[in-house]
C-alpha cells in the first residue's frame, strides 16, 4: 500500500511538471495578438450588455475548462468549477469531464502461449487526472485509452498459459492496470481498475476438460473406496480377535443381530439355534 501511494505521488508530480512545461512554452501572443485582444475588448464594451451573455461560461462541479487564447493555452491550467469569462472571437474553451469512465473491452481472440485459442473480454475504469494534458497531448483521450486497453489485453494474455489465465485473473488484471496507467500518464489519464470479465473456451476444449475432470473424480472415488475397504478389513480383523478371546461375545453379537432384524417390519421367520450344539455337528 505504501509503495502504491508513493507511485501515485510520483505520477502526480510528473504530471504537474509536464503541465507547467506545457504552459510555459512561449505564451506570448505577439503584437498582432495583443491588437486582436484589444479589439475584442472594445467590441465587448460596445455591445454591452448583450455581448456579456456570450462571454459567460459555467463549468459544472465534475468538469474543468481548458481555455485557448488565439490558439495558445492560457496559464493557470484548467478552470472551474464555477463561472468565468472568455473573450469573444479570440478565446475558445474545451470542457473535460473528470468523472470515472467505464467501458467494456470487446471480446478479443487470443492465442495463448500453449497454442489454445480463447476469447477474453474485460472492464476498464479510468478518469482524467490532468485536464490540460488530456486536451493538449492527445487528440481523443477516451478513444486512445480504449484502443490501448484492447492491445494490452491481447499482449498480456498471449504470454500466458491457459491454466494461468483461468487461475490467476486477478494478478493479470492488476498487471494490466499498472501497464495502462504508466502508458496513459502522458495523456493525463489515471487507470483506476481493470477486471477480466469472461474467458470463453472452444467447445471441444470444454468437452475435453470435462472428461478429464470426470476421470479424475472417478479415480479419486476409487482410491477413497479402496482406502475405506482397507480400514473396514482392519476393523473386522480387530473385532474377530476380540471375539476369539471371549466365546460369549459371539453369542452377544448373535443376539444383537436378531434384535436388528426384529426392528424391521417384515414377514421373516427366524428360528433361533443355540450355538452350543454347533460344535457337536462339526465334530461328527
Amino acid at each position: 500500500m505504501a509503495d502504491d501511494n508513493e507511485d501515485a505521488e510520483m505520477k502526480r508530480a510528473r504530471s504537474r511538471e509536464r503541465q507547467l512545461a506545457l504552459e510555459n512554452t512561449n505564451t506570448d501572443i505577439g503584437f498582432c495578438g495583443r491588437i486582436l485582444v484589444g479589439l475584442s475588448l472594445i467590441f465587448l464594451l460596445i455591445t454591452l450588455p448583450i455581448s456579456i451573455w456570450m462571454c459567460i461560461v459555467i463549468v459544472k462541479e465534475y468538469q474543468r475548462a481548458i481555455i485557448f487564447r488565439l490558439g495558445r493555452l492560457l496559464s493557470g491550467g484548467a478552470k472551474g468549477p464555477g463561472l468565468f469569462f472568455v473573450l469573444p472571437c479570440t478565446d475558445s474553451f474545451i470542457n473535460v469531464d473528470m468523472r470515472t469512465v467505464t467501458f467494456n473491452i470487446p471480446p478479443q481472440e487470443v492465442l495463448t502461449r500453449d497454442s489454445v485459442a480463447v476469447c477474453v473480454d474485460g472492464l476498464v475504469y479510468y478518469r482524467v487526472q490532468n485536464p490540460t494534458l488530456a486536451v493538449a497531448n492527445v487528440s481523443n483521450a477516451d478513444a486512445a485509452t480504449q484502443l490501448l486497453a484492447q492491445t494490452t489485453l491481447r499482449n498480456v494474455l498471449s504470454n500466458k498459459n491457459l491454466a494461468e489465465i483461468l487461475s490467476d485473473c486477478e494478478h493479470i488484471a492488476h498487471f494490466m492496470q499498472v501497464t495502462l496507467d504508466n502508458a496513459t500518464d502522458d495523456w493525463g489519464i489515471e487507470v483506476e481498475r481493470v477486471e477480466i470479465k469472461d474467458v470463453k473456451l472452444p467447445p471441444q476444449l470444454l468437452r475435453a476438460m470435462a472428461s478429464e475432470a470426470e476421470a479424475t473424480r472417478e479415480a479419486r472415488a476409487k482410491v477413497i473406496a479402496a482406502e475405506g475397504e482397507m480400514s473396514a478389513s482392519r476393523a473386522l480383523k480387530e473385532a474377530s480377535l476380540v471375539i476369539a478371546e471371549s466365546p460369549s461375545a459371539l453369542q452377544l453379537r448373535y443376539l444383537q443381530t436378531l434384535n436388528t432384524i426384529a426392528e424391521e417390519k417384515n414377514s421373516t421367520i427366524i428360528l433361533a439355534l443355540p450355538l452350543e450344539i454347533l460344535p457337536k455337528f462339526v465334530n461328527t
